[in-house]
């Protein structure tokens, strides 16, 4: 189910990328070796907009238990359908979380790789991100409201523009990076997962890491 035949040439060190970090690369976050927790993928799909490469993401309903009213990949827990975790479970689960949130038509698009599974403490999902090329764009948008408040594309020349780049300031006193993009605060692990992309992709600019933004920022 994963493919990297055909995919444009920018993708190259993504793909390098993808095949070379190791997990303590992307978070100190680690799945437990106990085999805990609830197993969950997110799509991470790149197309080519108006402006060049982008990234899709949505912003999570602000009813939700877990993350509500977060920027994130599309994605979410794997059913029993999805198959098995340790095989092609989490790109099913994907590409169906995708299209139940965002109405992306998942026949566009070519997974090519995975990323190390990563854990996410405060919500106990053990997350496999799964790469996509957005290879024919369909319409996307929210779905259900109660899910998803919107759907949004984000160029990666804004994600790796040093003025959109902060430092995000949790109340607990966690530091970690963020990108202030689409009149949004992107934070905690999409962020997370994004810059260790760029830093590894070689597509990072030198940007101020003395910068701070707290979590209720507004653009």
């Amino acid at each position: 189910m994963l493919s990297t035949a055909g995919l444009p040439s920018w993708l190259d060190p993504v793909v390098h990328a993808a095949e070379t970090v190791q997990p303590l690369q992307l978070s100190r976050f680690l799945p437990p070796e106990s085999g805990a927790g609830r197993q969950s993928a997110v799509l991470i799909l790149f197309g080519e907009g108006d402006q060049g490469p982008e990234m899709l993401l949505m912003e999570r309903a602000g009813s939700l238990r877990s993350h509500a009213g977060q920027p994130s990949f599309p994605g979410g827990a794997l059913d029993p359908e999805d198959g098995d975790p340790q095989g092609e479970g989490p790109l099913r689960a994907a590409l169906r979380e995708a299209e139940e949130e965002t109405g992306l038509d998942p026949r566009g698009v070519q997974l090519f790789a995975e990323l190390p599974r990563l854990f996410i403490p405060v919500s106990d999902f053990v997350v496999t991100p799964v790469l996509g090329w957005w290879r024919t764009p369909t319409p996307v948008g929210v779905v259900d409201p109660n899910e998803t408040a919107r759907v949004f594309t984000v160029p990666v020349a804004d994600l790796t523009d040093p003025g959109n780049r902060a430092t995000a300031v949790h109340p607990s006193g966690h530091h970690g990076p963020a990108f202030l993009v689409e009149s949004a605060l992107v934070w905690g692990f999409t962020a997370g997962v994004i810059d260790r992309i760029l830093h590894f992709a070689g597509w990072e600019r030198p940007w101020d890491r003395s910068r701070q933004v707290p979590l209720d920022w507004r653009a």
